[in-house]
């Protein structure tokens, strides 16, 4: 594997093992390093083109011992083609309205993150947030990061929204929050349509979309959304491949 010689400049840490949150009876461990405000966006940029995700001032990914399962993907956004399915959620979803904020969190949003995290993800470790541990996800950014709200038109109901990092080449999906009870509306697909739509009106190439895990029903979702590149030993390609090298030696570990 190539290895980018930018990334033996950068100080990384290894957490401990701990549950896999995708692949049942397996542990996970992360990588990572501190985005400062000084070098933050561009050490961001570097990172997330290498398959890093931001968590407030943390970049972070996988490395685990004997799994390379996570597979970083971004969607090339300027290619991809409406499927009839999107264009039915699309169409579901039209009397929703987008706002873009600056990354301030609200009661509002707490209020449904909430509800999000306690049927979705009530077994993972953020189900144990506060609502200043949520403060802290929205507005500790060193980079450039916006709120995106979706409400209903009729009576301005939030119900979803998405914490989004703008990058010189596309948009990460940072946090993406729904309103559960709406499951109908695909609300998480259509915010991944939207963004599309908001990257083309900005002549960005991608949305990075984070982890693809080929065993997990939770990621099959993703590769609905082509044309899809995935990061496999250090280069993005059009299609994955399941046998990928280690990569501790990268990061010191």
């Amino acid at each position: 594997m190539s290895v980018d010689p930018r990334l033996k400049l950068i100080r990384f840490f290894m957490t401990g093992p701990g549950p896999c949150p995708y692949l049942p009876g397996r542990e996970e461990r992360k990588v990572f390093t501190r985005l400062d405000s000084r070098m933050g966006v561009q050490l961001n940029e570097l990172l997330s083109h290498h398959g890093f995700r931001r968590s407030q001032s943390i970049a972070y990914r996988p490395s685990c011992l004997g799994c390379q399962s996570c597979i970083s993907v971004r969607l090339v956004s300027q290619k991809y083609k409406v499927s009839k399915s999107h264009r039915r959620i699309i169409a579901q979803n039209s009397d929703l309205s987008r706002k873009l904020l600056p990354p301030m969190a609200t009661e509002e949003q707490y209020i449904l993150f909430q509800k999000y995290i306690a049927a979705r993800h009530d077994e993972g470790g953020m189900a144990d947030m506060d609502e200043d541990d949520f403060v802290r996800m929205i507005e500790d950014s060193p980079v450039d990061t916006q709120v995106i709200e979706y409400r209903t038109e009729e009576d301005n109901k939030l119900v979803a929204f998405c914490l989004t990092d703008i990058m010189n080449d596309g948009l990460s999906m940072v946090y993406s929050v729904f309103d559960p009870a709406l499951k109908k509306r695909s609300l998480g697909k259509f915010m991944i349509m939207d963004h599309v739509k908001i990257s083309r009106d900005h002549n960005l190439d991608y949305i990075y979309l984070g982890y693809w895990v080929d065993q997990s029903n939770k990621m099959a979702y993703k590769a609905g959304f082509q044309p899809l590149q995935y990061l496999c030993n250090g280069q993005w390609k059009d299609k994955p491949e399941l046998n990928i090298s280690s990569d501790s030696d990268i990061w010191g570990h």
